[in-house]
């Protein structure tokens, strides 16, 4: 069953050289109980499509233009603030990139995760601590009560990520998004995080959006996949789709440049050549025309629609039927 559904959002920016579109028609769904990973590069709007989710766009740059981002049925664009800031952390929490920064320097872990509790519940604050406690242990965290009365100065990355993950998941969400959940941590440590969200949710039973910018992630970790470039959605499908049968150039140069056991020792890697075009400059027609290797004439003057390609997978490409055969 479709517990998320975004459709044909955009998303603008006013900036001091004019007004951007970072995200433009995007439409997907979360299902329940899946893991839907949203892929591309550095810029491509992954990020702001999950802040328009939350509606947590910074004021008063951003805004929806249109669409609707439906959670079981309720279209969340259409909801008023106080409505919606019962539903954030009640029943969509978020995993924030950076989570020095997600955590407040000032206050302890304890005053952070039991203001969500506060917030969300009707409880003691004595409960909040117990259940804050609770929760922490069951994010991997030693001497939980010992953490409680911490700051997040005095926590190694790892752990403020599971506190983080721990705030996120305080009051048991439907949906869980994570926006790159292990950036900037050791590798040993990113697939502790991983695994830790897997098991979470194996046992939660929630639906998990997991936005990344490393294709192992997805495919070691997620169900449907959504391939992002320069605001639009290039290609969508299963990750069995994605994987084994790609239909975009983009999403093939993706895999292209990721090493296998099979890659000779100190050879060079694949490369897209080419940079993303900027929000402010955007091409005519295919945003991914002029790094790609089969172009045509009229790529550069048309835009491509999302067609279907086969069941429930679908790219935005004029050579889709070309390219596979």
């Amino acid at each position: 069953m479709t517990l998320l559904s975004v459709n044909n959002l955009i998303t603008e920016f006013d900036t001091d050289e004019g007004r951007v579109r970072a995200v433009d028609d995007v439409s997907f769904e979360a299902h329940e109980g899946k893991t839907l990973g949203i892929v591309g590069e550095s810029g491509c709007g992954k990020s702001v499509t999950a802040l328009s989710i939350m509606r947590l766009l910074p004021q008063p740059m951003g805004q929806i233009l249109s669409g609707s981002v439906l959670l079981d049925g309720t279209d969340l664009t259409d909801l008023p603030i106080p409505q919606m800031e019962k539903i954030r952390g009640a029943r969509i929490g978020m995993v924030f990139q950076e989570p020095m920064t997600a955590l407040n320097p000032v206050h302890t872990i304890g005053r952070q995760l039991t203001e969500v509790l506060l917030l969300h519940k009707d409880i003691s604050h004595d409960e909040a601590i117990r259940q804050g406690v609770e929760v922490l242990d069951k994010v991997g965290i030693p001497s939980p009560d010992v953490r409680m009365t911490e700051y997040p100065h005095q926590l190694s990355g790892g752990m403020r990520q599971r506190v983080v993950i721990a705030m996120a998941l305080a009051c048991k969400p439907s949906l869980l998004i994570a926006d790159e959940p292990t950036t900037a941590l050791d590798v040993t440590i990113q697939a502790q995080i991983l695994e830790l969200i897997k098991n979470l949710q194996a046992e939660m039973g929630m639906s998990v959006i997991l936005i990344t910018h490393d294709l192992g992630v997805i495919a070691e970790t997620c169900d449907d996949v959504v391939v992002m470039y320069a605001g639009k959605v290039a290609e969508s499908g299963s990750v069995y789709d994605i994987f084994d049968r790609p239909n975009h150039p983009y999403t093939r140069g993706l895999l292209a440049s990721i090493p296998t056991l099979n890659t000779p020792p100190k050879s060079r890697l694949n490369v897209i050549e080419g940079m993303v075009p900027g929000l402010l400059d955007l091409p005519k027609g295919c945003r991914f025309e002029n790094r790609c290797p089969h172009r045509q004439d009229h790529c550069s003057q048309s835009v491509p629609l999302l067609e279907t390609v086969g069941p429930d997978h679908h790219a935005a490409c004029f050579r889709w039927e070309e390219l596979r055969s």
